[in-house]
C-alpha cells in the first residue's frame, strides 16, 4: 500500500528522456548528495518542473488537452467502432472513466509537476543563501509558484476538489490529506499567480525564452477569474458564480496595453515552424527536435494513422477504428472563403492506390517537411496563451458585464474575422463570440473550457449529439459531466480518503 501511494503521488523527479537536453540528472536525488548549493542547481531544478510538459509515458502534457478537452467537445466526433480507445469513452460521456489509463496518467503527471514545484520551493526556504542574488531567488520562487498554480488550475477544471500539497509530503503524510474544496484550491492558485506577477519579468531572451513571465501569469489569472465567474452548475466544479469579470478585464487590459503583442496579418504564420515566438504568442510549451525527449508528441494526437503511413517517415496517429474525426457541425460553421479552414483541417488525402481517402482531422500543427525522428519528436511549440485569445477574452468579459462597450466587442470580433477574410458583423452576442472562438481556436483545445466557463456546456453538447451522433453511442450530458472522475487507483490507496465524483461508477 505504501509503495503504491509513493508511486502514484510522490515519485521524485522522474523526467523520462529529458535529462540530456536539460541536464537534469542530479534531480533524481533531489535534496541529497549536496544538491541545491548554488544558483545553477536551482535553475536546473526549476527546469525540472518545466520538464513536466515534455513526453512522459508516451504522451506529452499538451496531449492531455487533446483527449480531455477537444475530444470531449463538439469539435470532435469520435465514438469509435470498437470503442476501446480512451478518447472514445471520453467522447461518449461514459460513466466508467475512472479506470482509464488517460485519467490515471493525467492525475499522476500533474501532481508530479506540483511535487517538483514544491521541492524547489522547500529547498529555496531551507537553502536561501545558496542563491545570493535576491532578484534571481525571487524569480526561481515565482516560476515554481506560477507552474504550481498552472497545474492546480488544470486539476480544478478536470477533477473539481483535489488535495492541496503546498509543500513536499511523505507517503505517510499524504495518506491523511483529503480533497480540499474548490474555493481553497483557488486561493492557493490566486496567491501563487499574484506572486508570479510581482516577481517575474515581462519577457526573456535567448535560452530563457519559454519561461513563465509576469504577462503569462496575468493571462492565466484572468482565465482563473473568468472560470470562477461562470455559473455554478456542478457543486464541486470549477465555476463558482463569483462575478469577477472586472478583475479579469483589468489583467487582460494590462497585457494589451504593454504593446508587446499583436495579431499577425496572416493566420497561418502563427503556427509556422520557422516563426515560433511570434507577436501572437504570450506563453507556450517549448519543443525542439533531435534531442532525447526534447520534441513534442501532441501533433500525433490529431492525425489518422492511414495518412501517416503515406506522408510521414514513421508510424503513429489514430487508428481507423478510433480516429478523432472533426465534427460536421464544426466544419459547417465556417463561412465560404474563411482562410482558417485551409490551415486548420486535413479533409482528404491520396491513398496508397491513388484513390482519394476521406479524412477529417486537424493539421494546424503539421508540417511533414519538419517531421522529426519519430512521432514523439515534433518541434512545434504548443501555444498555451496567444494574443487573439486575450482580445477575445476581453470581449467576453465586457459581454458578461465588465466595463466596456458593444463597439469594443464588435471591433475585436471583426479584427479576427477580417484576418479570416470575412466581412464585419455587429451587435455581437456571447453566442456569436463563442462561435467565432470555436473557429479561431479549433484544435487548440479551448472549446470545452469555453463551454464550461460560460455555463452552456450541457445544452450545447446535448443539442450537438442529437444531430451529430449517428452511432447512438454518446450518453446524455449532465452537470456531473463537467468534471472527470477521480482515478480508481487513487480511491483504492486508502479507503475513504477520497470520494468519487457524482455520476461516475
Amino acid at each position: 500500500m505504501m509503495k503504491k501511494l509513493f508511486l502514484i503521488i510522490c515519485s521524485v523527479f522522474l523526467l523520462g528522456g529529458c535529462e540530456e537536453d536539460l541536464n537534469l540528472s542530479p534531480i533524481s536525488d533531489a535534496g541529497s548528495n549536496g544538491f541545491y548549493n548554488n544558483a545553477e542547481d536551482f535553475e536546473q531544478a526549476v527546469n525540472g518542473i518545466y520538464a513536466t510538459f515534455g513526453v512522459q509515458n508516451n504522451v506529452d502534457y499538451a496531449s492531455q488537452y487533446v483527449v480531455l478537452g477537444e475530444s470531449r467537445s463538439d469539435n470532435i466526433y469520435s465514438p469509435g467502432e470498437a470503442g476501446v480507445r480512451d478518447w472514445n469513452s471520453i467522447n461518449n460521456f461514459l460513466t466508467t472513466l475512472s479506470t482509464l489509463g488517460t485519467i490515471r496518467n493525467v492525475w499522476n503527471v500533474t501532481f508530479n509537476g506540483i511535487m517538483r514545484a514544491n521541492t524547489v520551493l522547500d529547498q529555496l526556504k531551507a537553502n536561501a543563501g545558496a542563491v545570493s542574488d535576491a532578484g534571481l531567488r525571487n524569480r526561481f520562487e515565482a516560476e515554481a509558484r506560477f507552474l504550481r498554480a498552472y497545474f492546480y488550475f488544470d486539476l480544478v477544471k478536470w477533477f473539481g476538489k483535489v488535495p492541496i500539497f503546498d509543500t513536499f509530503v511523505t507517503p505517510t503524510e499524504a495518506l491523511n490529506i483529503g480533497r480540499s474544496p474548490v474555493e481553497e484550491v483557488y486561493s492557493l492558485i490566486i496567491a501563487d499567480l499574484n506572486f508570479a506577477i510581482n516577481n517575474l519579468p515581462d519577457s526573456y531572451g535567448g535560452a530563457d525564452r519559454g519561461r513563465a513571465t509576469s504577462l503569462a501569469a496575468k493571462g492565466i489569472l484572468a482565465r482563473v477569474y473568468m472560470t470562477r465567474s461562470g455559473p455554478k452548475l456542478h457543486p464541486d466544479g470549477p465555476c463558482l458564480g463569483s462575478n469577477e469579470y472586472g478583475q479579469a478585464l483589468d489583467l487582460l487590459n494590462e497585457i494589451i496595453n504593454t504593446g508587446k503583442f499583436s495579431m499577425l496579418d496572416n493566420f497561418a504564420d502563427i503556427f509556422d515552424y520557422d516563426n515560433e515566438g511570434n507577436a501572437e504568442i504570450i506563453w507556450d510549451f517549448q519543443f525542439i527536435t533531435g534531442g532525447v525527449g526534447a520534441g513534442g508528441y501532441y501533433p500525433t494526437e490529431y492525425y489518422d494513422e492511414g495518412w501517416a503511413r503515406i506522408n510521414l517517415p514513421f508510424a503513429g496517429g489514430n487508428p481507423g477504428d478510433g480516429s478523432k474525426r472533426i465534427s460536421e457541425d464544426l466544419l459547417n460553421s465556417y463561412d465560404a472563403g474563411d482562410v482558417r479552414m485551409e490551415h486548420t483541417f486535413q479533409l482528404d488525402y491520396v491513398g496508397e492506390s491513388g484513390d482519394m481517402i476521406d479524412a477529417q482531422f486537424y493539421d494546424k500543427f503539421m508540417n511533414v517537411d519538419k517531421a522529426g525522428g519519430d512521432r514523439f519528436d515534433w518541434s512545434i511549440n504548443y501555444p498555451v496563451l496567444r494574443y487573439t485569445d486575450v482580445l477575445m477574452l476581453k470581449a467576453e468579459c465586457i459581454l458578461q458585464g465588465a466595463s466596456g462597450s458593444q463597439s469594443d466587442v464588435d471591433d475585436i470580433v471583426n479584427a479576427v474575422r477580417d484576418r479570416a477574410n470575412l466581412g464585419p458583423v455587429s451587435n455581437v452576442t456571447l453566442d456569436m463570440l463563442l462561435a467565432e472562438r470555436r473557429k479561431e481556436f479549433a484544435g487548440e483545445n479551448l472549446r470545452w473550457d469555453d463551454l464550461v466557463r460560460t455555463g452552456k456546456v450541457v445544452d450545447v453538447m446535448n443539442a450537438w449529439a442529437a444531430t451529430e451522433d449517428s452511432s447512438g453511442k454518446i450518453q446524455p450530458v449532465s452537470n456531473t459531466s463537467i468534471i472527470y472522475p477521480i482515478p480508481q487507483d487513487q480511491l483504492d490507496v486508502k479507503e475513504g480518503l477520497y470520494e468519487q465524483n457524482p455520476g461516475y461508477l
